[in-house]
């Protein structure tokens, strides 16, 4: 149940950026919406506690595995692109290159943690072959 929770928040945090970044684009007012700023924030909570709860109790370490650590790394310069690419990015430009960088990010957070590997690419074209 745990497991299908945090990715039940995998998918709605991942709805809500892309969502919350089609919307900056077309300088939309739905973002000025109170749901729109508490929703992301409440999902993203849920998602790091589930994160938690779950490498406690399958008593994974981030030190002890390379996958867990490369997710938690990743895991914070999502933050900060994705920060870049809803707010503090000074130009629309900005904004729409973070807006991408933040999804490639996510997606190799998503491919680490489907394979437990720092390095996805080598295991998911391994398969591939």
């Amino acid at each position: 149940m745990l497991k299908h929770l945090h990715l039940t928040c995998v998918a709605l945090s991942y709805s809500l950026f892309f969502l919350r970044g089609i919307w900056m684009l077309r300088d939309s007012s739905l973002l000025q919406q109170r749901w729109v700023k508490i929703a992301p924030h409440m999902v993203d909570t849920l998602l790091l506690a589930s994160a938690i709860a779950l490498a406690w109790q399958l008593g994974i370490s981030p030190l002890a595995a390379p996958w867990l650590g490369a997710k938690i790394i990743a895991l914070l310069f999502y933050i900060v692109i994705g920060a870049y690419a809803l707010k503090r990015g000074r130009t629309k430009r900005i904004r729409f290159t973070a807006w991408l960088a933040a999804q490639m990010v996510f997606f190799y957070i998503v491919s680490v943690a489907v394979t437990h590997d720092p390095a996805p690419w080598q295991t998911l074209t391994g398969n591939i072959r």
